[in-house]
């Protein structure tokens, strides 16, 4: 690989406008792949197999009205007034004419939903009073029918008395019979009476079984409205009213388009007096990745370039560099946007890091460059072995990060893997650039990478390695009048700064390794406590507009109205429509009887009375702890009466179960990253000591960051500072991300630290004495990079996006605990206390382990970049 990228540095810098015309045709390519393929990003997350995501498919066969997306646009009048009828009017007619909206399937009138609540309401009370009076009538009725029956049994006594008086007196046969007979029409006439009784009776008996059914079916009816009691679209003061918004496109597959034309359309003719908003599920859309932050911290890292690269034009090179290297990765990414579906945050990685490492790898050849001109090398000659060296460091490094990128697919989370390989393509043009087109601009500018101070040094090393005579005269000259100088010179103890390397005392070697881990663990305690979870709009910038309608409906309606739960229940084969409502009532009752549950509405069953759907408004708004415990809870619930089971779904809900599936993940990626990790260093630096301290010192500066994280988007520390108003959980998938990339810098900076160690171990150094050389020699450079990593990851703390910013602190902070914490302060300490043994591998493993030689030494040796050697 060395000899390849010497071949490819030697020809790039002699043919530099052929590799120059080449990149600019590659861009214009991918430009154009661009302008024909993308088709926008999407601004939602989801999880292949999550309970949420089973509830949403049964609700596509059942319920297919209810699977789609959903938002809310809430209206607030701007002193706090109620809306007046001429407002109220206005916005009723933006939702009359938004049913054309593209995606849209149903727009809900706040008002006049509101009223038919009300009116539901009403109707229970003049039903009581309805049947109350109707009781009331039959009562009385019966009490009436109680009367009569009474005087039909006393006048059967008596005329049962007066037959037994005519039978026992001694009165002639026909005058007995004649009496008889007369007492029989009245008996006649009193059966009838009493048969006509009987019929009232029956009559009152099933009106009041009538009514006592009604007063039951009515009381269902209320109580069922009483757990609604919470749910509003118009506020109890009248000045917040909120306008729900279906699409009948599930959220990962709603078009960006089809959420700005509602909001489009809302905003287009301004209600007078009336201030207007939109939730994240509308409003939240492709966030800003470049802005002023972001030009900051590339100003920041060219301030950087000029003071260790000494000049302007050379400075400019890393920069330029990384700039075409962005624009290329993240269009040719976006190039595919038609044809895989992809998320707002999937570029986002990929212009970071490719900024970062393009900057970074780039000033890696630039800097072996500019030593070996400082040294008197020839310009070609140095691009081709400084490509060749530097260069083949730069593959390697970019090769681990590319590696540990990919493997965010065996997350299994499409939305992740998606933004790794984004990532990973980003780092592979950034490579790709590195070792071709710097080597052209080098080429290109010649000793003008040099200021005028430095070219006459180069100028003076060249002379001296074409007459070595002459210069041998003036190093004689030069030992007679400076003596000291000359003796350090000649026992190679001098660094390039004149000082002699010495390595550290043993007492401050351990006492810079308890120090750096007691500091690293002490920033990771609050990770102990990290959860994970997704921004809501109580989470987005004080000023969007997902914020104030977050904000206005938690003021308005309550925290829960942020966080909605869609709740399913499958109802027993063969239910009767007539026993609908009290299923429904059953399950509302199990619904609200749990914790933290402010409301309990039905909204819909099926057409086949298969499945039935509820509201269920939490007590918390979505990232509360309640809020993620009441769906375990729901979701733990049995069958209610045994046979209808429970289904939990909403924005909440899937939130949740994002967070929870990338929380079960991590472990699993960490593992094979750090195994990766090990493995690779094993084969680079031929030691099993070294792997496991850079390991370890990996671990610990990402739990570090971790605790930092979380200190700040969490707790609330620092917040003012760096804009987080709202603390809540740590965005779900920010732990994987900085396992991956980090692992891939540290590596970087292992790298170019450690295997200058063990090259002068290698050419006979002391361990320890080794070990303060190769910091010595690799410092500057790694120094200088990790500034320019945390300038530019730093840009993007500014942003207004919170998924950004989370981003853009933990990979700042995770460089700068790994960088100069871990790497130049911890690892050294290590290395020099182990000793020799630190380079200790066992012979079985040292056959079988292949030579990589990273820093390209066997190059060096081969093409010697000095004048007359």
């Amino acid at each position: 690989m060395a000899e390849l990228l010497h071949r490819l540095g030697t020809f790039a810098a002699r043919r530099a406008w052929a590799v120059i015309v080449a990149w600019v045709v590659i861009l214009g390519v991918v430009v154009g792949g661009f302008l024909v393929g993308f088709k926008g990003l999407s601004s939602s997350f989801d999880i292949p197999g999550t309970a949420s995501g089973d509830v949403i498919a049964e609700l596509q066969d059942e319920l297919p009205d209810f699977s789609g997306a959903s938002g809310a646009v809430v209206f607030r009048t701007t002193d706090g007034s109620a809306l007046t009828s001429d407002q109220k009017s206005a916005i009723t007619s933006l939702v009359d004419s938004s049913s054309d909206l593209p995606d849209v399937a149903r727009v809900t009138d706040p008002f006049a939903t509101q009223q038919q609540l009300d009116d539901q309401r009403q109707q229970v009370v003049d039903g009581r009073g309805q049947l109350a009076d109707a009781r009331s009538q039959a009562e009385s009725g019966q009490q009436q029918l109680d009367a009569g029956a009474a005087q039909l049994d006393a006048g059967q006594q008596q005329l049962d008395s007066a037959r037994a008086q005519l039978e026992a007196a001694p009165l002639p046969a026909a005058q007995k019979q004649a009496q008889l007979d007369a007492l029989d029409a009245q008996q006649a006439q009193l059966d009838q009476q009493r048969s006509a009784l009987e019929q009232q009776q029956t009559q009152v008996a099933d009106g009041l079984a009538q009514i006592a059914a009604q007063e039951a079916q009515l009381d269902d009816g209320a109580e069922l409205l009483s757990f609604a009691d919470a749910i509003r679209l118009v506020s109890d003061d009248g000045s917040t009213a909120i306008v729900n918004v279906s699409f009948d496109q599930p959220r990962l597959e709603l078009a960006e388009a089809s959420k700005e034309a509602v909001v489009e359309h809302f905003t287009a003719d301004p209600v007078a007096g009336v201030d207007v908003a939109f939730n994240t599920e509308i409003s939240q859309g492709v966030p800003e990745i470049l802005g002023v932050g972001e030009a900051i911290g590339v100003a920041i890292a060219a301030i950087v370039l000029v003071v260790v690269l000494g000049s302007l034009l050379a400075a400019s090179f890393p920069i330029i560099t990384a700039l075409v290297g962005v624009a290329i990765g993240a269009m040719a990414t976006l190039s595919f946007s038609g044809l895989v579906q992809m998320a707002s945050v999937t570029p986002i990685l990929g212009v970071m890091l490719g900024l970062a490492v393009g900057i970074d790898y780039a000033l890696f050849i630039l800097y072996r460059h500019r030593r070996q001109l400082l040294q008197g090398a020839d310009v070609v000659e140095s691009i081709g072995l400084a490509n060749g060296t530097a260069g083949n460091a730069v593959v390697f490094a970019g090769m681990t990060v590319i590696v540990a990128l990919l493997a965010l697919n065996i997350t299994g989370i499409p939305f992740l893997g998606l933004m790794g390989t984004a990532g990973a393509v980003s780092v592979l043009v950034a490579v790709l650039i590195a070792v071709s087109l710097t080597p052209a601009l080098l080429g290109r500018a010649g000793m003008r990478v040099l200021g005028r101070a430095a070219r006459a040094r180069a100028a003076a090393a060249a002379d001296a390695a074409e007459h070595p005579r002459r210069t041998a005269r003036t190093a004689v000259i030069e030992a007679d009048e400076h003596p000291r100088r000359a003796a350090r010179i000649e026992t190679g103890s001098v660094a390039t700064t004149g000082r002699p390397v010495r390595p550290m005392s043993t007492v401050r070697a351990v006492v810079t390794m308890l120090v750096a881990t007691v500091a690293l663990l002490v920033v990771a305690i609050p990770a102990l406590s990290m959860r994970l979870g997704l921004p809501d709009g109580g989470s987005e910038a004080e000023d969007s507009t997902a914020y104030q309608a977050f904000t206005w409906t938690e003021d308005a309606f309550g925290a829960g109205a942020n966080a909605p739960l869609l709740v399913t229940a499958a109802l027993p084969g063969g239910t009767a429509e007539a026993d609908v409502q009290g299923l429904q009532l059953d399950v509302a009752r199990e619904l609200f009887a749990q914790d933290d549950v402010a409301a309990v509405a039905p909204v819909a069953v099926s057409d086949d009375r298969t499945l039935a759907a509820f509201q269920v408004i939490p007590a918390e708004g979505p990232n509360a702890v309640s809020t993620e415990q009441l769906v375990r809870d729901l979701r733990a619930l049995p069958p209610v009466n045994g046979d209808i089971a429970l289904g939990v779904a909403g924005a909440a809900a899937i939130n949740i179960d994002i967070s929870e599936g990338l929380a079960d993940v991590l472990p699993i990626y960490l593992v094979v990253v750090v195994g990766l990790s090990f493995l690779i260093m094993v084969a680079v630096f031929r030691s099993l000591l070294v792997p496991l301290i850079a390991t370890g010192g990996f671990v610990l500066s990402l739990f570090a960051t971790y605790g930092a994280v979380t200190a700040v988007f969490q707790w609330g520390w620092l917040g003012d500072l760096f804009g987080v108003h709202n603390p809540g959980p740590i965005l779900s998938f920010l732990p994987v991300i900085l396992v991956g990339i980090l692992f891939g810098l540290a590596m970087d900076y292992q790298l170019f630290l450690a295997s200058g160690m063990r090259e002068a171990w290698a050419h006979g150094a002391a361990p320890r004495l080794a070990v303060a050389q190769g910091f010595r020699a690799g410092r500057t450079v790694v120094t200088a990079a990790a500034i320019i990593m945390i300038a530019v990851f730093s840009g993007f703390i500014a942003s207004d996006s919170v998924i950004i910013k989370s981003m853009g602190l933990g990979l700042a902070l995770g460089v700068l605990f790994d960088a100069f914490v871990v790497r130049m302060l911890l690892v050294p300490a290590l290395m020099h206390v182990l000793g020799g043994s630190v380079w200790w591998l066992p012979r079985w493993l040292d056959r079988i382990v292949p030579n990589v030689d990273v820093e390209g030494s066997a190059l060096e040796r081969r093409h010697p970049a000095h004048h007359g050697v």
